[in-house]
């Protein structure tokens, strides 16, 4: 009976200690289960605490941005009010200056009458002397009359003495190239004498644009009334389209033979020497210039 007894208890022991052991294995399983489950929710937490801090740094450089962004607007604005209080000052200083009659000095400025071109080549001592004499009564009306010197070739002595003058403009036509005469017998200079002045007068008329030329040669000396005289003669061309050109030389204009200093006459026949001619004129005549000189100078 007591055997029976003892093997029940034994029985029961065992039981409890079964179990023990299950409690335990599930307790620690459970305990293995939060453990994992929090330490998720521990990342996906410093996870989005990451994201945040991240969205918050974002933000906060957003907001910088917005800032700067605010001040340059704020400049620019006041830069903006800054140049209309100037532009409305310029308004009213203009209109200001429009009442005085400003404008009138502004309807004053000088246009040229005709630029004066001196045709050279090889004689310093001859152009020396002719600018000497044109700078004698320019001077006074340089801003109607500016001067040019034309050099052809590259004689260094007549550039030397062109470019010591300051109150001109100097210019040079190079040209190497060998000449084939027309006609036998015909010199090359007149080639070369008919080349240059096509292209002087071309740069004269194309490139400086201006309206009138008057032509001197290196050799000559003018009067004290020459440039009144084109002056005068400028709008005798402008009115009148049938002369081609006025001329301040006359082969009989000398003291005995003159009647009359006050005359001005009309001829068809073309005396050269000291010539202006308009730029409409030019371009009627630039594209057929002659390649040789006399021909050239009895076209006219």
């Amino acid at each position: 009976m007591s055997e029976k007894k003892e093997g029940g208890m034994a029985r029961n022991i065992c039981d409890v200690r079964i179990l023990l052991i299950a409690a335990a294995v599930a307790f620690i399983y459970i305990q293995m289960r939060l453990f994992a489950t929090q330490s998720g929710y521990a990342d996906r937490l410093a996870a989005a605490i990451e994201s945040e801090s991240h969205c918050t740094s974002q933000t906060r450089l957003l907001i910088d941005q917005i800032s700067v962004q605010q001040g340059r607007i704020v400049a620019l604005e006041e830069e903006k009010k800054r140049r209309d209080e100037e532009c409305g000052q310029l308004r009213a200083l203009l209109q200001d200056l429009e009442r005085k009659g400003v404008h009138k000095l502004i309807d004053n400025v000088q246009v040229p009458v005709a630029a004066v071109v001196v045709m050279a080549c090889s004689r310093p001592d001859y152009l020396e002397r002719t600018i000497d004499s044109i700078l004698k009564y320019q001077l006074s009306v340089a801003s109607k009359f500016p001067l040019f010197v034309s050099q052809d070739g590259a004689d260094e002595n007549v550039k030397k003495k062109a470019l010591s003058y300051n109150q001109l403009t100097y210019m040079q036509h190079l040209d190497f190239g060998q000449v084939h005469t027309e006609r036998p017998g015909e010199l090359i200079a007149y080639y070369k004498i008919a080349s240059h002045y096509k292209w002087a007068l071309d740069e004269l008329f194309y490139k400086h644009n201006f309206a009138r030329v008057i032509i001197l040669e290196d050799d000559m000396e003018i009067s004290v009334d020459f440039f009144d005289y084109f002056e005068a003669a400028a709008t005798l061309l402008e009115k009148d389209k049938t002369i081609m050109a006025v001329s301040s030389w006359n082969d009989n204009g000398q003291k005995q033979f003159v009647h009359d200093a006050n005359s001005l006459y009309r001829s068809d026949f073309f005396p050269g020497l000291g010539w202006m001619l308009t730029k409409s004129t030019w371009d009627e005549l630039s594209p057929k210039w002659p390649r040789a000189y006399p021909s050239w100078h009895t076209v006219f």
